[in-house]
């Protein structure tokens, strides 16, 4: 089967889920913009021309310090809607099951489609279900609409700045990570925490210089 014939298939297949999970209108757009942007992306540097193969996919565990209980509670809080999915997507790419974590979210987003958390989360879902090396236009997309929807909540740039840094954008990582230490409150219990991480960063960054 050529290229294009696989991503015809995955894109109707997507919406054949979304179709019979009955999930809201407002995410049919965020999956439509993702999909047009991977095509997009391998018409401009895929073969559609080569046939097919089957290859047994990566399963990337959620980096630990990315799951840490304590830090993501402090920062956004517990017992609420979307509190549940979050902690259930994070056992799930604990346990390297990406894709169900990536569902998760998009499960409870359609109960609450303007919560930030859920969006954030599935940008970093969707990184780990892709590798965990490149942050795709689907993952760009979920963490801008994080971003677009608390732009004053500290977590949405944290989490931001921790995808840059895996994927190997050091600098964005630091700009992200100010942004979130300057959206701090100066009493609140992981700010010191923060500023621990840019102070590592730093030196990440002067030791990668210094090769």
């Amino acid at each position: 089967m050529s290229g294009w014939l696989i991503l015809a298939a995955l894109g109707g297949g997507v919406f054949a889920i979304l179709a019979a999970l009955r999930v809201g209108r407002p995410l049919w757009s965020f999956v439509g913009a993702a999909l047009m942007l991977g095509a997009a992306g391998y018409a401009w540097q895929g073969r559609p021309s080569l046939a097919g193969a089957p290859r047994e996919a990566a399963r990337a565990r959620l980096p630990d310090d990315l799951a840490a209980d304590d830090l993501r509670d402090a920062m956004w809080g517990r017992f609420t809607y979307d509190y549940a999915y979050a902690v259930a997507a994070d056992g799930l790419a604990k346990s390297g099951a990406n894709e169900a974590a990536v569902g998760a979210l998009l499960g409870g987003l359609q109960g609450a489609p303007q919560s930030a958390r859920l969006w954030t989360r599935l940008g970093s879902a969707i990184l780990a279900h892709d590798g965990g090396r490149v942050l795709s236009p689907a993952a760009r997309l979920a963490f801008d609409r994080g971003l677009t929807l608390a732009p004053d909540h500290p977590a949405p740039y944290f989490y931001y700045g921790m995808a840059l840094m895996q994927t190997g954008d050091l600098p964005g990582a630091k700009r992200a990570w100010l942004a979130s230490l300057a959206r701090t409150r100066r009493d609140a219990s992981y700010r010191e925490d923060l500023a621990v991480r840019l102070v590592l960063l730093d030196r990440l960054m002067a030791m990668q210089k210094g090769r």
